[in-house]
Protein backbone atom coordinates (compact mmCIF):
# COMPACT_ATOMS: atom_id res chain seq x y z
CA UNK A 1 0.00 0.00 0.00
CA UNK A 2 1.37 3.10 -0.93
CA UNK A 3 0.55 6.51 1.08
CA UNK A 4 0.15 10.08 -1.17
CA UNK A 5 1.68 13.21 -0.85
CA UNK A 6 -0.37 15.91 0.32
CA UNK A 7 -1.65 18.28 -1.94
CA UNK A 8 -0.90 22.35 -1.23
CA UNK A 9 -4.52 22.97 -2.29
CA UNK A 10 -6.18 20.58 -0.08
CA UNK A 11 -9.09 21.87 2.34
CA UNK A 12 -8.84 19.94 6.23
CA UNK A 13 -12.21 18.17 6.21
CA UNK A 14 -12.74 16.19 9.70
CA UNK A 15 -12.63 12.32 8.60
CA UNK A 16 -13.93 9.55 11.00
CA UNK A 17 -12.57 6.20 10.23
CA UNK A 18 -13.95 3.16 11.29
CA UNK A 19 -11.82 -0.15 11.07
CA UNK A 20 -11.05 -2.87 13.38
CA UNK A 21 -7.68 -3.76 12.01
CA UNK A 22 -5.71 -1.38 13.93
CA UNK A 23 -2.59 -1.36 11.52
CA UNK A 24 -5.17 -0.73 8.31
CA UNK A 25 -6.75 2.21 10.36
CA UNK A 26 -3.45 3.29 11.49
CA UNK A 27 -2.60 3.38 7.90
CA UNK A 28 -5.67 5.19 6.38
CA UNK A 29 -5.43 7.60 9.45
CA UNK A 30 -1.34 8.28 8.46
CA UNK A 31 -2.47 8.72 4.42
CA UNK A 32 -5.29 11.15 5.24
CA UNK A 33 -3.61 13.00 7.90
CA UNK A 34 -0.30 13.40 5.05
CA UNK A 35 -3.64 14.83 3.10
CA UNK A 36 -4.45 17.30 5.35
CA UNK A 37 -7.48 15.90 7.03
CA UNK A 38 -8.03 15.56 11.06
CA UNK A 39 -8.43 11.76 11.35
CA UNK A 40 -10.64 10.50 14.15
CA UNK A 41 -9.94 6.11 14.37
CA UNK A 42 -13.04 4.44 16.27
CA UNK A 43 -12.63 -0.08 15.83
CA UNK A 44 -16.51 -1.04 16.43
CA UNK A 45 -19.90 0.11 15.04
CA UNK A 46 -21.80 1.02 18.01
CA UNK A 47 -19.56 3.55 19.25
CA UNK A 48 -19.02 4.86 15.85
CA UNK A 49 -22.51 4.97 15.11
CA UNK A 50 -23.14 7.44 18.38
CA UNK A 51 -20.22 9.35 17.89
CA UNK A 52 -21.09 10.22 14.01
CA UNK A 53 -24.47 11.07 15.53
CA UNK A 54 -23.07 13.43 17.80
CA UNK A 55 -20.40 14.78 15.67
CA UNK A 56 -20.26 16.94 12.52
CA UNK A 57 -17.46 14.99 10.19
CA UNK A 58 -16.90 15.94 7.21
CA UNK A 59 -16.59 11.82 5.73
CA UNK A 60 -17.05 8.29 7.12
CA UNK A 61 -14.76 5.42 6.01
CA UNK A 62 -16.55 2.57 7.15
CA UNK A 63 -15.40 -0.84 7.01
CA UNK A 64 -18.01 -3.49 5.84
CA UNK A 65 -17.36 -6.25 8.98
CA UNK A 66 -17.19 -4.48 12.16
CA UNK A 67 -17.94 -5.78 16.16
CA UNK A 68 -21.16 -4.64 17.77
CA UNK A 69 -22.69 -3.75 14.91
CA UNK A 70 -21.56 -4.44 11.32
CA UNK A 71 -20.73 -1.59 8.35
CA UNK A 72 -23.80 -1.82 6.97
CA UNK A 73 -25.98 -1.52 9.47
CA UNK A 74 -24.09 1.54 10.82
CA UNK A 75 -25.04 3.15 7.70
CA UNK A 76 -28.26 2.21 7.55
CA UNK A 77 -28.94 3.43 11.09
CA UNK A 78 -27.28 6.73 10.48
CA UNK A 79 -29.72 7.75 7.28
CA UNK A 80 -32.27 6.72 9.58
CA UNK A 81 -31.54 9.28 11.57
CA UNK A 82 -31.08 11.89 8.84
CA UNK A 83 -27.33 12.09 9.17
CA UNK A 84 -26.46 12.57 5.52
CA UNK A 85 -22.57 12.46 6.07
CA UNK A 86 -20.73 10.87 2.75
CA UNK A 87 -19.43 7.14 3.59
CA UNK A 88 -16.92 5.12 1.82
CA UNK A 89 -17.44 1.73 2.39
CA UNK A 90 -13.85 -0.73 2.49
CA UNK A 91 -14.81 -4.42 2.62
CA UNK A 92 -12.97 -7.60 2.03
CA UNK A 93 -15.88 -8.87 -0.04
CA UNK A 94 -15.83 -7.93 -3.55
CA UNK A 95 -18.79 -9.36 -5.47
CA UNK A 96 -20.76 -7.11 -7.60
CA UNK A 97 -23.71 -8.06 -4.97
CA UNK A 98 -22.38 -7.16 -2.00
CA UNK A 99 -21.15 -3.84 -3.46
CA UNK A 100 -24.82 -2.87 -4.88
CA UNK A 101 -25.70 -3.70 -1.01
CA UNK A 102 -23.62 -1.18 0.10
CA UNK A 103 -25.06 1.15 -2.17
CA UNK A 104 -28.18 0.57 -1.37
CA UNK A 105 -27.73 0.56 2.44
CA UNK A 106 -26.77 4.52 2.18
CA UNK A 107 -22.66 4.09 0.87
CA UNK A 108 -21.79 6.75 -1.34
CA UNK A 109 -18.97 4.41 -2.51
CA UNK A 110 -17.45 1.15 -1.99
CA UNK A 111 -13.63 0.20 -2.33
CA UNK A 112 -12.88 -3.13 -2.11
CA UNK A 113 -9.51 -4.83 -0.19
CA UNK A 114 -6.78 -4.87 -0.75
CA UNK A 115 -6.65 -1.60 -1.99
CA UNK A 116 -3.50 1.15 -2.83
CA UNK A 117 -3.74 3.82 -0.02
CA UNK A 118 -3.45 6.60 -3.17
CA UNK A 119 -6.74 4.79 -4.28
CA UNK A 120 -8.56 5.10 -1.08
CA UNK A 121 -7.26 9.04 -0.52
CA UNK A 122 -8.43 10.12 -4.17
CA UNK A 123 -11.62 8.59 -3.70
CA UNK A 124 -12.03 9.97 0.01
CA UNK A 125 -11.03 13.84 -2.36
CA UNK A 126 -13.67 12.79 -4.74
CA UNK A 127 -16.62 12.46 -2.54
CA UNK A 128 -15.55 15.67 -0.56
CA UNK A 129 -15.94 17.68 -3.37
CA UNK A 130 -19.80 16.48 -3.98
CA UNK A 131 -22.24 19.17 -3.88
CA UNK A 132 -24.03 18.98 -0.86
CA UNK A 133 -27.76 20.07 -2.13
CA UNK A 134 -28.31 16.29 -2.86
CA UNK A 135 -28.91 16.50 0.99
CA UNK A 136 -31.17 19.13 1.18
CA UNK A 137 -33.99 18.28 4.04
CA UNK A 138 -36.29 21.36 3.55
CA UNK A 139 -37.88 22.59 0.91
CA UNK A 140 -39.69 25.99 0.29
CA UNK A 141 -41.65 26.37 -2.77
CA UNK A 142 -43.94 29.42 -2.45
CA UNK A 143 -46.52 28.88 0.52
CA UNK A 144 -45.72 25.18 0.48
CA UNK A 145 -42.91 24.33 3.38
CA UNK A 146 -41.77 20.61 3.50
CA UNK A 147 -39.24 19.47 6.06
CA UNK A 148 -37.93 15.62 5.74
CA UNK A 149 -36.31 15.70 9.61
CA UNK A 150 -40.13 16.59 10.89
CA UNK A 151 -42.43 14.65 8.55
CA UNK A 152 -44.21 17.93 7.95
CA UNK A 153 -46.02 20.07 5.28
CA UNK A 154 -47.46 23.25 5.65
CA UNK A 155 -48.68 25.47 2.78
CA UNK A 156 -49.15 29.36 4.16
CA UNK A 157 -48.00 27.97 7.85
CA UNK A 158 -51.29 25.66 8.32
CA UNK A 159 -50.27 22.19 8.77
CA UNK A 160 -50.87 19.45 5.90
CA UNK A 161 -51.85 16.23 7.16
CA UNK A 162 -50.63 13.68 4.60
CA UNK A 163 -50.87 9.95 4.45
CA UNK A 164 -46.81 8.05 4.30
CA UNK A 165 -47.61 7.57 0.46
CA UNK A 166 -49.15 11.17 0.10
CA UNK A 167 -45.61 12.95 1.21
CA UNK A 168 -43.61 10.27 -0.71
CA UNK A 169 -45.57 11.39 -3.64
CA UNK A 170 -45.43 15.51 -2.51
CA UNK A 171 -41.73 14.74 -2.19
CA UNK A 172 -40.85 12.96 -5.29
CA UNK A 173 -42.54 16.24 -7.36
CA UNK A 174 -40.80 18.92 -4.86
CA UNK A 175 -37.58 17.71 -5.86
CA UNK A 176 -38.56 18.19 -9.59
CA UNK A 177 -40.25 21.35 -9.62
CA UNK A 178 -41.13 22.74 -13.47
CA UNK A 179 -40.50 18.78 -14.83
CA UNK A 180 -43.05 17.03 -16.40
CA UNK A 181 -43.24 13.66 -14.09
CA UNK A 182 -44.80 10.86 -16.17
CA UNK A 183 -46.62 7.84 -14.44
CA UNK A 184 -45.01 5.52 -15.15
CA UNK A 185 -42.34 7.36 -13.34
CA UNK A 186 -44.90 7.64 -10.19
CA UNK A 187 -45.56 3.90 -10.51
CA UNK A 188 -41.74 2.78 -10.57
CA UNK A 189 -39.74 5.15 -8.42
CA UNK A 190 -42.50 5.56 -5.54
CA UNK A 191 -44.58 2.51 -5.73
CA UNK A 192 -41.69 0.81 -6.67
CA UNK A 193 -43.77 -1.11 -9.49
CA UNK A 194 -41.23 -2.72 -12.29
CA UNK A 195 -44.33 -2.72 -15.03
CA UNK A 196 -46.49 -0.03 -15.69
CA UNK A 197 -49.86 -1.66 -14.87
CA UNK A 198 -53.65 -0.29 -16.44
CA UNK A 199 -54.82 1.52 -13.22
CA UNK A 200 -56.08 4.84 -12.41
CA UNK A 201 -54.13 4.81 -8.70
CA UNK A 202 -51.74 7.96 -9.81
CA UNK A 203 -54.65 9.74 -10.74
CA UNK A 204 -56.88 9.14 -7.32
CA UNK A 205 -53.86 9.87 -4.73
CA UNK A 206 -53.26 13.17 -6.95
CA UNK A 207 -56.59 13.88 -6.54
CA UNK A 208 -56.21 13.09 -2.69
CA UNK A 209 -53.01 15.09 -2.59
CA UNK A 210 -54.42 18.19 -4.25
CA UNK A 211 -57.37 18.52 -2.06
CA UNK A 212 -55.17 18.75 0.89
CA UNK A 213 -52.29 21.29 -0.18
CA UNK A 214 -55.00 23.45 -2.45
CA UNK A 215 -57.83 23.58 0.45
CA UNK A 216 -59.70 26.62 0.49
CA UNK A 217 -59.20 27.49 -3.31
CA UNK A 218 -55.67 27.90 -3.40
CA UNK A 219 -54.22 28.35 -6.63
CA UNK A 220 -52.78 24.50 -7.38
CA UNK A 221 -49.52 23.50 -7.25
CA UNK A 222 -49.50 20.25 -9.50
CA UNK A 223 -50.73 20.91 -12.68
CA UNK A 224 -51.82 18.11 -15.19
CA UNK A 225 -50.38 17.40 -18.69
CA UNK A 226 -53.25 15.82 -20.55
CA UNK A 227 -52.13 11.93 -21.27
CA UNK A 228 -48.65 12.29 -19.76
CA UNK A 229 -48.13 12.87 -16.21
CA UNK A 230 -47.55 15.95 -14.05
CA UNK A 231 -45.98 19.17 -12.93
CA UNK A 232 -44.92 20.47 -10.07
CA UNK A 233 -45.29 24.47 -10.79
CA UNK A 234 -45.07 26.33 -7.94
CA UNK A 235 -45.99 30.35 -8.14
Amino acid sequence: MQASQRSPDTVSKRVLVVEDDETLAAEIALVLGDGGHAVTSLGDGRTALEASSAEPFDLLVVDRMLPGLDGLSLVEHLRERQVHTPVLVISALGAVDERVRGLKAGGDDYLTKPFALVELAARVEALLRRPQDTRQTVFRFGPLVMDLVSRTVMRDGADIDLLPREFQLLEYLMRRPGQLVTRAMLLQDVWQYRFVPKTNLIDVHIGKLRRKIDAGGDTSLIVSVRGTGFVFSPP
